[in-house]
């Protein structure tokens, strides 16, 4: 009876083996068939940001001007230190502030911002922005009944038309442009938050430094409309608010650099009626002078103004104060030909007539162009 059971002992512990390892295969079997089942399409896309809480979504904005940095005249342009404000609600994101304890969930710096908060929000754009200027702060707070505050602060440089035909007596009105990117007007709708419409006119009323050098900031008015891309989308439209900042030039500054001494010299150019008229050497040398200088002074006007398709007010005095200058030419010629002729008393005569028809005539065709643009 000892030997079968020696015998018997091996096979059965072989059998064992084969039987663990079979119920293995099928264990792990099985779980391959559950992930088969159970696994998504391969076409299925994994869920990203949600959608907008509601359709269409209102966004109420604003647009906060720290300050304005630089007036570009030439490139029709200027750079601010600009604060994006919007507020939406977004039930989603509600919560019990008993259980959480806090009044308000806080989302800030672009760590938080990018990987932390995972509702949804609109994706403000400035349009008129030249280049991708990144923000310097962000902040998104998030209260118990889900109504949500963003707040957005950077520099950044923007293309404006700019009117300078009153130049430099100039008053401008430069506009921030602001779209929800990538959301029609169907998903998103914008709107001015009467909050903070006022809080740059108190801003700057305060901060006396807010004012760029040789402007003076007077108020932001807001708006809201629709736009489209193309002619091809424009069945998508896209809610836009932009904000008007009106500014006036500070232009004393430019009269005294610019204006004084540009009259200065057509005022010296009139000494010729008092050269002799003999002189006609003398007489053209001054008139030359004068001429080339003004040529001059005018090219140092052009680079610093932008290339326009209208005359400002600063040409058409250029314009003036060059033809006046070079009428001094034919007039001396017309003089040296009169004494040349014989003529004396009468080249005298009218020598002495031009030392007052000069000045006088430049003086009104002055008033004329400032009549001109004062009620243009």
């Amino acid at each position: 009876m000892t030997a079968p059971q020696k015998l018997c002992a091996p096979e059965c512990l072989q059998a064992g083996r084969v039987s663990s390892r079979f119920l293995t295969s099928l264990v792990v079997l099985a779980g391959l068939l559950a992930t088969v089942c159970l696994a998504k399409p391969a076409s299925a896309i994994e869920a990203g940001m949600p959608n907008p809480p509601a359709s269409p979504t209102e966004v109420t904005c604003g647009l906060m001007i720290l300050d304005v940095i630089d007036i570009d005249d030439v490139n029709e342009s200027f750079e601010a230190e600009v604060v994006v404000l919007a507020e939406w609600d977004d039930p989603r994101l509600a919560f019990d502030a008993e259980a959480e304890g806090v009044d308000r969930k806080i989302f800030q710096g672009d760590f938080q911002f990018a990987e932390v908060f995972t509702g949804w929000w609109p994706q403000l754009l400035l349009v008129n922005e030249v280049g991708a200027a990144d923000p310097s702060a962000v902040k998104i707070e998030v209260y118990p009944d889900g109504h949500v505050r963003y707040l957005d602060q950077h520099n950044a440089v923007l293309e404006t038309p700019m009117n300078l035909e009153d130049y430099p007596f100039d008053s401008q009105e430069l506009q921030v442009q602001l779209v929800p990117f990538g959301d029609v007007t169907s998903d998103v709708v914008l709107t001015v938050n009467e909050t903070y419409a006022d809080a740059t006119e108190d801003f700057v009323s305060r901060n006396s430094t807010v004012n760029v050098a040789g402007w003076e900031l007077e108020r932001v008015v807001f708006s809201t409309d629709t736009t489209f891309l193309n002619r091809t989308t424009i069945d998508r439209q896209i809610s836009r608010l932009t904000a008007t900042i009106h500014l006036k030039r500070r232009s004393w500054q430019l009269v005294w650099q610019m204006l004084f001494p540009l009259l200065v010299i057509v005022s010296m150019i009139w000494s010729i009626f008092w050269i002799d008229i003999d002189s006609l050497g003398d007489r053209l040398n001054v008139a030359f002078v004068g001429v080339l200088t003004i040529v001059a002074y005018q090219f140092v006007v052009i680079d610093n103004m932008p290339r326009m398709s209208y005359l400002t007010f600063t040409d058409m005095l250029l314009l003036v104060s060059f033809v006046t200058m070079s009428l001094t030419i034919p007039q001396s010629l017309v003089i040296y030909g009169l004494v040349r002729g014989g003529e004396h008393e009468r080249a005298k005569t009218i020598d002495h007539a031009c030392r007052w028809a000069f000045p006088l005539s430049y003086m009104a065709l002055l008033g004329l162009i400032v009549t001109w643009y004062a009620v243009s």
